[in-house]
């Protein structure tokens, strides 16, 4: 079969300023948005926390999840995409949204992550493509160069055998459920000295 090379499927969002806004996105290997069901119940478990915040899409893909938390008034999102067809289409989704608060990173996350930032992140979504160990390196990164602001909250999406992520003693695990192959986990980082007694 003929690969395709243009959009050839949607994200929808959710709630918030473009709900129910449907959004192309395309058919690229790996590309595997996060399902309605997941999402709906990730930003239940994070709706208090989303308004205001600074969010990282580490492995953004469709940009479901920034999208959502952009249309739930997140303060900016910064996606990273590695394939340059799905880095356009996010830049393109957002110039239809009329949004100005993201910005679009086309490169290698883990490249990326390693540079640092001058400012930390509220809000952390990794989701990367599956059975490449993408997970644990991020996680690493983003505690090597300090891109978590004290209490960010971290969402975590691995496939569903890996039964035990190992994360810093100072993530607290929040929630964690299984929707098929999908495992997904919620966390809060939380700095040595405020989480010691």
């Amino acid at each position: 079969m003929a690969k395709k090379n243009t959009s050839s499927g949607q994200v929808r969002i959710i709630s918030g300023q473009w709900r129910s806004r449907k959004l192309p996105i395309h058919d690229l290997e790996g590309l595997r948005p996060t399902t309605d069901r997941v999402r709906e119940t990730l930003f239940n478990w994070i709706a208090s926390d989303v308004r205001g915040a600074r969010v990282l899409d580490c492995f953004a893909g469709s940009g479901a999840l920034s999208l959502e938390a952009l249309s739930r008034y997140a303060e900016f999102a910064t996606m990273i995409e590695l394939q340059k067809d799905a880095a356009n289409q996010l830049k393109q989704n957002l110039t239809t949204l009329q949004c100005q608060h993201a910005d679009v990173i086309n490169g290698d996350s883990l490249q990326v992550l390693a540079k640092g930032t001058q400012n930390g992140f509220d809000i952390v979504f990794i989701d990367p493509p599956f059975r490449k160990e993408l997970a644990t390196k991020a996680i690493d990164l983003l505690m090597t160069h300090h891109w978590l602001n004290n209490n960010a909250l971290i969402y975590v999406e691995t496939e569903s055998e890996i039964t035990a992520l190992p994360v810093p003693a100072s993530w607290v695990p929040l929630k964690e459920k299984q929707a098929g192959q999908v495992t997904y986990r919620l966390y809060q980082y939380q700095t040595p000295d405020t989480s010691a007694q």
